[in-house]
């Protein structure tokens, strides 16, 4: 079998030094980026159902920079000024730095971890005080919330937007040799977008455990998957199943 086009189910690099061209260049292929998924922000009605009163926190956590950007969309909307006072505490370092296009950054006070809330605990704990706002998706799957009360932090989760199904009726699949899916929703796009879809010939491949998950129990056949030892990334794993592939010619 000769791979000569994948679906990557993401947005495009924005970069040209990304592994995925490096594929291209190597093998001869051709891939293309389509988002089988993207994000919307919600209401300010919709917000305001969740009965949540954002004068009343005195601390915001914030788990990606789409959490950042949809906060601070709705206080826009909602004609909200957030007071100087207020505390961030943010997950990574950079979505810390990103609070830059909203905030005046040295002007805040603004904590950081190394890559999820259990780094963040150290100084959410030295400010028990506060009152904490977490904004997330709708539908959210994250043990947040269980963390903070397990620590007697007063918090509240809001949903500030949500992930939907893109239209990919005019994607033909069959032009493709392997389709690439990186979280349960795309798998459920996919089905959304092509009810009657039949995987034949198509190869699947699968970033992380929850969407090998999702793509098993919708009875797919998956033929590439990723993180393992051997490839930690997608595009290792592709490269893999490519120079297999070519082997078995």
């Amino acid at each position: 079998m000769k791979i000569r086009k994948i679906l990557i189910s993401q947005p495009e690099p924005q970069t040209e030094k990304s592994p995925y061209f490096d594929l291209c260049n190597k093998f001869n292929l051709k891939i293309d980026f389509k988002p089988f998924i993207h994000v919307e922000g919600i209401s300010v009605r919709e917000f305001r159902q969740q009965k949540i009163n954002i004068p009343e926190f005195t601390a915001l956590i914030f788990t990606s920079r789409i959490a950042v950007d949809h906060f601070f969309r709705i206080n826009e909307e909602m004609k909200f000024t957030i007071p100087d006072t207020i505390k961030y505490f943010c997950v990574t370092e950079s979505i810390a730095f990103y609070l830059q296009k909203y905030v005046v950054y040295r002007k805040r006070k603004i904590f950081y971890g190394n890559s999820n809330i259990n780094d963040l605990m150290e100084y959410i704990l030295k400010h028990k005080e506060d009152n904490y706002l977490v904004p997330l998706t709708e539908n959210y799957n994250s043990d947040i919330s269980h963390i903070l009360s397990k620590q007697g932090i007063k918090h509240s989760i809001g949903c500030f937007y949500r992930t939907v199904s893109s239209n990919m009726k005019s994607v033909n699949l069959s032009e493709y040799d392997i389709v690439v899916f990186f979280s349960p929703l795309g798998i459920k796009s996919l089905f959304e977008n092509f009810p009657d879809f039949k995987q034949k010939e198509l190869c699947v491949a699968t970033f992380g455990p929850t969407t090998a998950k999702a793509a098993l129990d919708t009875g797919l056949k998956i033929d590439v998957q990723a993180p393992t030892p051997e490839s930690p990334s997608i595009t290792a794993a592709l490269d893999c199943f490519i120079k297999k592939c070519l082997k078995e010619k």
